[in-house]
């Protein structure tokens, strides 16, 4: 009998496979098991080793989007007091960086522009960074 993995992995899409959930799928394995058939020893090794690379990629994939998270908070604030060009449902605007938003899941940008202050600007709306006039 050996445990079907896409099946246990998409019936937690939504959330981590933990240990427990790993430990509990097993014990119903063993306890259904064919007595005159046991599980084989190789795969029982074979799935701890999937579900261990399973639970190191999950890190590796957390640790990844705390990096990038951090990385745009570095980025976004080399950009305080440079001017910047972005894109606006009118078309582009120029301004320069006064001030940011970091209480969100991704820093947001407040910019002086000559029609007034745009607010809450993503990073990824910035087209070009020049350094500010004097």
């Amino acid at each position: 009998m050996s445990i079907n993995t896409a099946a246990v992995s998409s019936s937690h899409a939504n959330s981590a496979i933990s240990l427990q959930d790993f430990l509990q799928v097993l014990m119903t394995q063993l306890t259904y098991q064919d007595p005159l058939k046991p599980m084989d020893n190789q795969e029982f090794m074979a799935q701890i080793a999937q579900f261990t690379t399973l639970e190191q990629t999950q890190q590796v994939n957390t640790n990844v989007q705390s990096l990038l998270a951090n990385q745009a908070a570095q980025q976004s604030v080399g950009l305080l007091g440079r001017t910047v060009t972005v894109t606006t449902a009118e078309g582009t605007a120029t301004g320069t960086v006064q001030g940011i938003d970091m209480a969100g899941s991704a820093p947001l940008l407040s910019i002086a522009t000559d029609a007034g202050t745009l607010r809450d600007v993503a990073l990824s709306r910035i087209t070009t960074v020049t350094t500010a006039v004097p």
